[in-house]
């Protein structure tokens, strides 16, 4: 028997990268899967590659009625949902001179305001017990140039489920947090920046990584399982850094 099994999860950001390693490591630990992306061509590769199993939805998290949307689907196709995974995000580097109301605008509403209507559509849905396990980043733990809107907006994200453990601890719903290091996903690919750039930037983190080498989404797929499963049942509020040490060592 699975972690999951005879359980339903829902996962924003689910298309690519360590929403949809997530996504894939849940259907094998026995879990009916729900995805939502917004790009519908990776919506729809996704769906394929999830197979049968998944759900795919092309929706927009920083859109309170897309996401409202969603949970009416769930509603209907699970009834009840014992784990959201509110992944979904993006980051837009810039030197803080430069940061302008777009740069700002774009990142809260995707990375904050996006986990907040995530959350709202869903919590009608939430079994007691269930799980919500929230992405933030290590750079909420060290200062990274040029991230310091995004890293704000994730620290938000950090917060929130300590609030949030407050207040929904009497539903019997746990908030816990993911914090991934330098991870080998294509967020790298959507910053907008040169490919060469990218990568020198890359190394230079790289440099401060004790681990020496980027984590992997399936790496960090199995300590989103561990928080979302009953393994972690006694874990509220927390935020678990999974960045090969380079916040902490």
């Amino acid at each position: 028997m699975g972690r999951l099994t005879g359980k339903t999860a829902l996962i924003t950001g689910g298309t690519t990268g360590i929403g949809l390693a997530t996504a894939k490591l849940f259907l094998k630990e026995g879990a009916r899967v729900a995805i939502v992306g917004q790009d519908a061509a990776r919506v729809a590769g996704a769906a394929e590659e999830l197979g049968a199993g998944a759900i795919a939805l092309n929706a927009d998290v920083s859109c309170a009625a897309d996401m409202a949307a969603v949970a009416v689907r769930l509603k209907a196709e699970f009834g009840k949902l014992d784990v959201v995974f509110a992944n979904a995000g993006i980051a837009r580097p810039m030197p803080f001179s430069d940061v302008d109301d777009d740069n700002i605008d774009h990142q809260i509403d995707v990375n904050f305001k996006g986990v907040i209507h995530t959350i709202q559509s869903t919590l009608p849905l939430m079994n007691k017990p269930s799980s919500i396990v929230l992405t933030s980043t290590a750079m909420i733990e060290k200062g990274v140039a040029g991230m310091s809107v995004y890293a704000a907006t994730k620290a938000a994200v950090r917060s929130l489920a300590r609030t949030l453990s407050a207040e929904f601890a009497p539903r019997g719903v746990r908030v816990n947090v993911i914090s991934p290091g330098l991870v080998e996903t294509p967020i790298y690919g959507k910053l907008g920046l040169p490919a060469a750039a990218v990568q020198e930037w890359a190394a230079q983190l790289m440099s401060g990584v004790p681990a020496a080498r980027f984590g992997q989404a399936d790496e960090v797929a199995k300590a989103v399982l561990f928080l979302a499963s009953d393994d972690s049942s006694y874990m509220m509020g927390e935020n678990l850094l999974f960045d090969g040490g380079m916040a902490t060592v």
